[in-house]
């Protein structure tokens, strides 16, 4: 049985630590996840999904605000004497020190085809680009980002209306196998990493507060393809009137008009100008209220009614 220790912190890594704990391959010996933090209006402390689920099955867990700088978290996965650490979305970054306590190495899982998205954002950059495919690898972690030997990748293909909740829950599902795949072939020497080409390398940096900012100049796909790349994290916006509409599902129309111009009630929406093409806004959430039917909205607002 291969003795491994979890480093994970949210719902995307949940199937993966609960793939490899109820596997009679794996002994899963210790959790490491992020802090509990505040959540919601009342700013009570919350616990990961990876936390709530190893309370739930007994296992130890470990919670550092910065895993490098606490000795004492670090003596204690020594004691555990592991044979790998594996690590997805977790959060934080491992010292070299924290490296070298596995017997054989620190899988990471991450959420594109390395070289190409490297850093925090690869499946919301994905989409936002208008990828048609993405996908995931294991590799193996040094100090670098994303930069280490990739031991094995899986292409998904991401078609013109995926989200990316689609996506992350896509992810989410395929991830366990490939980990277990990883493991099992690292450890009997049957898989061979292999060094990241620089050819194609590119960064998935974090996104800013500005470009969720819709911005009309652009073309219709290039707004849409933001809009399902940043569904509900955090949306894609523009304002009408001093409030945020924050907008929820698009299609691309074949019209033109002004850029940020309301060009057409239809029964689908309603239509807005944009550089190439006309978007149409199907759903939309106004600032203080729910989502509903960009429709519904346009006639609250008496939008294109005579």
């Amino acid at each position: 049985m291969i003795n491994i220790v979890f480093f994970g912190t949210p719902l995307i890594a949940l199937n993966s630590l609960e793939y490899l704990y109820n596997s009679d391959k794996f002994n899963v010996a210790a959790v490491v996840t992020q802090p509990d933090k505040p959540a919601g209006r009342g700013h009570k402390l919350s616990m990961s999904p990876v936390k709530q689920f190893a309370l739930e099955k007994g296992i130890n867990i470990f919670q550092p605000k910065s895993i490098r700088k606490e000795s004492e978290v670090i003596e204690e996965l020594k004691k555990l004497a592991p044979d790998f650490f594996v690590t997805f979305a977790f959060g934080q970054i491992l010292s070299q020190e924290v490296l070298d306590i596995p017997k054989f190495a620190t899988i990471n899982l991450h959420a594109s085809l390395l070289p190409k998205y490297r850093g925090a954002n690869p499946i919301q950059r994905a989409i936002i680009n208008g990828d048609k495919q993405t996908g995931i690898c294991t590799m193996i972690t040094e100090l670098g980002l994303d930069c280490g030997d990739v031991c094995l990748k899986e292409v998904i293909d991401i078609p013109d209306n995926m989200t990316c909740v689609d996506l992350f829950e896509e992810i989410s599902a395929k991830s366990p196998k490939l980990i277990e795949k990883t493991l099992i072939g690292l450890a009997d020497k049957t898989i061979v990493p292999q060094k990241q080409s620089e050819y194609g390398v590119c960064m998935a940096n974090k996104l800013t507060k500005e470009e969720t900012l819709i911005d009309w100049s652009k073309s219709a796909e290039e707004i849409h393809n933001l809009v399902r790349g940043i569904y509900k994290f955090p949306s894609a916006y523009f304002v009408y009137n001093g409030k945020i509409i924050k907008v929820l599902e698009t299609r691309v129309v074949k019209e033109q008009g002004v850029c940020g111009e309301f060009l057409e009630l239809t029964k689908e929406g309603i239509v807005v100008g944009c550089g190439k093409d006309a978007l149409l806004l199907v759903k939309v959430k106004p600032e203080g209220k729910g989502e509903m039917f960009a429709r519904d909205w346009a006639n609250g607002q008496h939008i294109l009614r005579k």
